[in-house]
């Protein structure tokens, strides 16, 4: 099992690579165009154009400029954007990633739960209004877009009933750090949490009951059933174990996608300044030097997360392990 962990992970760091050099070339290396000029931005003097072309070595081989390139983003980290008047991008990237990582944990934590929850009690009493109720309560979260519910939340909590005793303790649209004040940093990202987790909840939950459902025809499960184990620990002890199998695979993808920019829309709703927002900025300005460092931020955490989920794959399910 240790060999296959290891050889995993160095599955992802030749991953990575192929994405930096994919990244690199697409951005960078794309024949007929001049990226000395996209980074200078619109409208540049030819001293900057010509400052650009030698710091980053596009007067020299392509394998130079990947070095060059790389070595900014990753060991200097002094890549530089001159659409931003010379800011530096990884520092930028750092500045909006807890802000993202706050929100995406946050609102991770709670839809977990509460589909684990919707999904084993679903099952648990299948067939009956229970049930149909809370499957009903998934589809509806599936079907309200995320930015719309943003927008009706924020009228209820920020405007309609803001004075009232029930939401007069949300602060305002922004973020605050959770060095710098706890408690206001859990206000303001309590109902964003739930926002982004709804979607979430009903997907999850949904998925987890069709996959319990269908544990219950296995012959490990009517073994477990025949030896007269309660029907709480069939269902916990060895129905939930193997069928978390989908649930964390869903949970690995969506999670580093949001991670890496997919709470964009959470982001703008309720005035977060995170990585989604950051990228869509940098494309909004054709900011390539911000671009590529978020583009490998994003790599970096959905290739971690794939890893991770095969990982966990080996601890969930003894039929994984004794493949291996």
């Amino acid at each position: 099992m240790a060999l296959a962990v290891l050889a995993r992970l160095g599955q992802t760091v030749f991953v990575l690579f192929g994405i930096s050099v994919l990244v690199f070339v697409v951005f960078f290396a794309t024949p007929g165009a001049d990226p000395t000029a996209r980074i200078a931005g619109r409208n540049a003097s030819p001293e900057t154009l010509a400052l650009i072309r030698h710091e980053y070595g596009f007067d020299r081989s392509l394998p130079v400029q990947y070095e060059r390139m790389m070595g900014r983003l990753f060991i200097t980290r002094d890549l530089t954007s001159f659409v931003d008047h010379g800011e530096r991008v990884v520092p930028e990237v750092f500045h909006a990633a807890p802000v993202t990582l706050s929100l995406v944990f946050g609102a991770a934590i709670v839809w977990v739960l509460a589909s684990i929850g919707m999904g084993t009690l679903a099952t648990a009493l299948r067939g009956s209004l229970v049930d149909r109720g809370l499957m009903i309560l998934g589809l509806i979260g599936i079907s309200m877009p995320v930015f719309w519910l943003g927008e009706v939340i924020n009228l209820i909590t920020q405007s309609r009933l803001h004075d009232t005793w029930m939401f007069s303790w949300v602060p305002g649209l922004g973020y605050v750090p959770l060095t710098q004040d706890p408690v206001r940093w859990f206000k303001v990202l309590v109902i964003p949490w739930i926002t982004l987790a709804i979607l979430f909840i009903g997907i999850y939950g949904r998925v987890l009951r069709a996959d319990l459902v269908a544990a219950y025809s296995e012959d490990f499960m009517r073994t477990a059933q025949a030896k007269g184990l309660s029907a709480s620990r069939v269902l916990f002890r060895h129905g939930l174990r193997t069928s978390m199998i989908t649930f964390v695979s869903l949970f690995g993808l969506d999670f580093a996608q949001l991670v890496g920019g997919g709470a964009l829309l959470t982001e703008v709703v309720f005035g977060l300044q995170g990585v989604g927002r950051l990228t869509y900025q940098a494309l909004s300005n054709l900011d390539l030097p911000l671009i590529m460092a978020t583009v490998m931020y994003s790599a970096v955490f959905v290739v971690l997360a794939n890893a991770l989920v095969d990982i966990l794959y080996v601890f969930l399910d003894p039929r994984v392990r004794d493949a291996r």
